[in-house]
């Protein structure tokens, strides 16, 4: 007898200025990989697609995709069975607002979808093949142009009457120290749902209109990061005392900056004082590679 082949899936981590497409059979046999710049809901769908066909011709070697995986910016209606299911709902992204992701996929081939957020999707993926392994409850977050988290519990991600908002938790406004010190009256946040959420202070927008220039050019002693700090750890106690993650993993083009781990991880412990245990807190272990293998583990998840 012939040994059974792992299923061909494909996979999407679809993101507000990119989507990562890429089909595969495991981590460590994605056959190819494309990044496709987010633009219209159909534009980006119609070049997805365009992807998949031809990745089956050169990569499926006779076989046809046998599940897709979708990892998706939000929110998103993640349950199935659920009217909507597999598309984007109240995303404040222009044009994208009750986007039908799932559905243009199993159109051109109808088999099985998983279809959750990005967030959830990379904690799906560092809990089987990261820095998740042996641990029960993994907490993801990523922090860049928005911010999101996702939890994966004994191997499965959490869901609820929807998905976790992590970045929309409410935490306290500081003063608005400028570079040279002066304190000005508190940031407002930009989040046009919340204001001064996690997300509306912290993201990657938040520290450029705050600071005027953008996170990736601000010096590592510039004060943004203090106060970049204080809001992540407000979040991170927050989350610890709902949650209990035995580990939470900071991601994202902002969130995994190397010199912020150190001063977060002591100003948690501060705050959390002695009451609860602290979890490790540290980058993922699989690098930029988390949403794509978790989109992939959405899919694989079908066919288990």
């Amino acid at each position: 007898m012939f040994p059974l082949l792992p299923p061909f899936i494909a996979a999407i981590e679809a993101g507000g200025t990119k989507f990562v497409c890429a089909v595969g059979t495991g981590p460590d046999d994605l056959r190819a990989v494309v990044r496709i710049p987010t633009t219209t809901p159909m534009e980006t769908m119609n070049r997805c697609l365009e992807f998949f066909r031809e990745a089956e011709v050169v990569h499926g070697h006779g076989r046809t995709i046998e599940a897709w995986g979708v990892a998706t910016f939000g929110p998103a209606e993640v349950r199935p069975g659920a009217p909507a299911f597999g598309r984007i709902t109240t995303t404040p992204k222009a044009g994208w607002r009750d986007a039908d992701v799932l559905g243009p996929l199993q159109q051109f081939r109808p088999v099985p979808g998983g279809f959750d957020t990005d967030v959830n999707g990379a904690a799906l993926a560092e809990a089987r093949w990261g820095a998740g392994v042996n641990h029960a409850s993994v907490l993801y977050l990523t922090i860049g142009t928005g911010i999101g988290g996702g939890l994966c519990l004994h191997g499965q991600p959490l869901h609820g009457l929807s998905h976790p908002e992590m970045g929309h938790i409410w935490i306290p406004q500081d003063q608005a120290l400028t570079a040279d010190g002066l304190t000005t009256p508190a940031f407002a946040g930009t989040c046009p749902y919340h204001g001064h959420c996690l997300e509306g202070l912290a993201s990657g927008p938040a520290i450029a209109r705050r600071w005027g220039q953008p996170a990736e050019t601000l010096p590592e002693d510039h004060p943004a990061w203090t106060a970049h700090v204080n809001h992540l750890a407000h979040a991170l106690c927050s989350l610890i005392y709902t949650l209990s993650p035995e580990i939470i993993l900071i991601g994202g083009g902002v969130g995994s900056r190397a010199h912020l781990f150190p001063p977060l991880r002591e100003r948690v412990a501060a705050m959390i004082n002695g009451y609860a245990p602290v979890p490790e807190i540290r980058p993922p272990g699989l690098a930029d590679r988390a949403g794509v293998l978790g989109a992939l583990a959405l899919g694989m998840a079908q066919l288990s």
